[in-house]
């Protein structure tokens, strides 16, 4: 269970107060161009509560878009709010704003402790008062049992929750993480998962970039595409979904009867193709993806049939965005 995050003071915040009636994120036909590059192009979004996936191939412009968020850099054309403020004419919002880069150098002769203290003292905390919160968001990642251990010593995902409780010890409203699950085994992947699913029922507005749809999917239904700078889809990932059921998609079975399988599944009515790349493999075409995924499981079981792999070769990141952009039409 989480250590409870909902009740903290704000010991180091300003006396700024947010316009609360503003999307806590806001952009405008905002652009980036490096020269002849451009990194997003006329994107206009506003966020507030709860966790959105931020989706894209490497590349898309993901570490543009949040960079423009931290104030790293100004768009070329378009306006960004945070807090219904911009943070170039006033950067007090940034006290509320919590941020975990794809990569930062840490100081690996720090304890877990005293990198995150380091950070609340920033915030104009007490040392007293920064230890304690240090503690807290330790606790809250799953660090507590390690806070006195140099981060030099970290695992890749113990690396990556220190960097997370970094960026929670000033009590952010909008928390800002991008690939954090990047390079992460799968025990670290589905602890950070749940600290960011936490967070999200927190109420507070968490957004977290990643090129792998498996991994947004499993921490929110809420999703902004990104492709080629381009805003391509806004929403819930489920609708868009079910939208992407309707065109032809592959799903694939290895077993030791793979052929006597196939005769099972020949006359489904989702069915529109069968073909045998190997004696032991059976790659089935579908147009009903959805609905034939969740009957596959049934038919196996009654037919007898030993199958020890079921997979979906095209029900990835790049499926969705030649759909989304008009090439699988």
């Amino acid at each position: 269970m989480m250590p409870d995050m909902s009740q903290q003071g704000r010991e180091g915040s300003s006396d700024w107060t947010p316009d609360t009636t503003a999307p806590i994120v806001y952009l405008n036909g905002v652009s980036k161009s490096y020269g002849r590059i451009h990194a997003l192009s006329n994107i206009t979004l506003g966020l507030s509560g709860g966790v959105t996936g931020i989706l894209g191939l490497n590349g898309a412009g993901k570490s543009t878009l949040f960079k423009l968020l931290m104030g790293k850099v100004r768009p070329s054309a378009g306006e960004v709010r945070i807090f219904g403020e911009d943070p170039w004419k006033n950067p007090a919002p940034y006290a509320r704003v919590g941020f975990v880069p794809e990569h930062e150098k840490m100081h690996d002769w720090m304890t877990a402790l005293e990198f995150v203290a380091t950070f609340a003292r920033l915030h104009g905390m007490t040392k007293p008062q920064a230890e304690k919160e240090a503690l807290r968001v330790l606790d809250f990642v799953g660090l507590s049992d390690v806070a006195n251990k140099e981060i030099g010593r970290f695992s890749k995902g113990m690396r990556q929750r220190t960097k997370i409780a970094h960026a929670l010890v000033n009590d952010p409203d909008l928390i800002v993480l991008d690939e954090p699950l990047q390079g992460c085994d799968p025990l670290a992947r589905t602890t950070i998962m749940n600290v960011i699913r936490e967070l999200g029922k927190l109420g507070r507005t968490v957004l977290v970039s990643s090129h792998i749809l498996s991994e947004i999917e499993r921490i929110t239904e809420q999703i902004v595409i990104v492709h080629h700078g381009k805003l391509v889809a806004l929403g819930n990932l489920h609708a868009i979904r079910d939208r992407l059921d309707q065109i032809p998609h592959t799903i694939r079975l290895v077993g030791d009867d793979v052929k006597h399988l196939a005769k099972d599944i020949l006359d489904h009515p989702a069915v529109y193709g069968l073909s045998f790349p190997s004696s032991d493999e059976l790659l089935i075409q579908t147009y009903h993806f959805g609905a034939l995924h969740a009957e596959l499981p049934g038919i196996i079981v009654r037919g007898e049939h030993r199958v020890r792999e079921i997979d979906n070769p095209d029900d990835d990141l790049e499926s969705l965005l030649t759909y989304l952009t008009g090439g699988g039409a």
